[in-house]
């Protein structure tokens, strides 16, 4: 797949940096495991987001397998600005899947914030926010071997129970030459728990590169609401654009076009069926009765969904 869209692509890629200084907050749609993918951001990209993160994609995997860059990896011409998450604890796996990505993708980040268990155990995620050194030394390799300046290189994190640890953390990343840092203002432990934005805005003001703040923003006033409380630079959704990908074009629930126009990008994606009718689910839920979605929710073929839609809804 890579190889394919090689000749086309080169040309669209933009520099993400000139999001952050044209004033605006910047709307951006998460990395999200199965849902971040190019039909997906196809979508939200109609609808006023700025930015979108591929899902977490592990480095290792990415460089030693062609098969995984071609399932873990597509884009195309409109898929821009693009950022391609990984996954890694060396610095020269992370260098080489960025070398890799570099001519297709406007950017990488380090996920340093995934916090399941399995992720732990392999040393990638939310555990490299107790490594400061080696997430300083990962961004340095990548800032020293990718030639295009206008390649970002960012991180995701979470925050710690002690505040400072963080703080020196986001610091050693902007010494290395970090572009920007994503704070989810949650620590490993926490799940549900009310996000500190409070401690959002602390990491906000002991910086001076962009910070993007994330976690439960599911409408855009509550993105506005973010923005006020923490003065982050940015604002990264993920349930909240899977339930109204219309979202950060100020539509309080899915409007019908969103659903239309989701139809029409999956069936030219093909976007396998599972997919396709999940994000469906997320998106209809707050339009749909208990008794529509017992039904809506178990069809088991596109063909039996179009259908439903069209009979239900006129769609399609």
């Amino acid at each position: 797949m890579i190889g394919d869209i090689r000749e086309t692509k080169e040309c669209q890629l933009r520099d993400p940096m000139d999001l952050f200084n044209s004033g605006q907050v910047v709307k951006i749609c998460a990395p999200m495991v199965r849902y971040s993918k190019l039909a997906f951001r196809t979508l939200v990209r109609k609808y006023s987001c700025d930015l979108c993160y591929t899902p977490m994609i592990v480095a290792a995997d990415f460089v030693r397998s062609a098969k995984a860059r071609d399932s873990e990896f597509t884009t195309n011409k409109g898929d821009h600005p693009l950022i391609v998450q990984f996954a890694a604890k060396e610095a020269q796996v992370l260098c080489d899947a960025a070398r890799i990505i570099c001519p297709f993708a406007d950017g990488i980040d380090l996920n340093c914030g995934c916090p399941q268990r399995w992720a732990i155990s392999e040393g990638y995620g939310a555990c490299l926010i107790n490594k400061p050194e080696l997430v300083k030394d990962m961004v340095r390799h990548v800032r020293s071997q990718i030639d295009n300046p206008k390649f970002s290189v960012s991180i995701k994190i979470r925050i710690h129970e002690d505040l400072k640890r963080t703080v020196d953390l986001c610091q050693k990343a902007e010494a290395a030459g970090v572009s920007w840092i994503t704070v989810h203002g949650r620590s490993i432990e926490e799940r549900h728990q009310p996000v500190h934005y409070d401690a959002i805005k602390i990491i906000k003001q002991s910086m001076s590169i962009p910070i993007v703040a994330n976690g439960d923003i599911k409408t855009l006033k509550d993105a506005e609401n973010v923005h006020h409380l923490t003065e982050a630079d940015g604002i990264m959704v993920a349930r909240g654009l899977l339930a109204n990908p219309a979202m950060f074009a100020g539509y309080e629930e899915t409007p019908f076009q969103c659903i239309q126009d989701w139809i029409d990008i999956a069936l030219e994606h093909g976007t396998p069926f599972t997919c396709f009718h999940h994000h469906l689910m997320y998106m209809m839920e707050r339009i749909t009765s208990k008794q529509e979605k017992k039904v809506f929710n178990v069809l088991s073929s596109t063909s039996a969904v179009l259908d439903y839609l069209s009979d239900h809804y006129g769609l399609w």
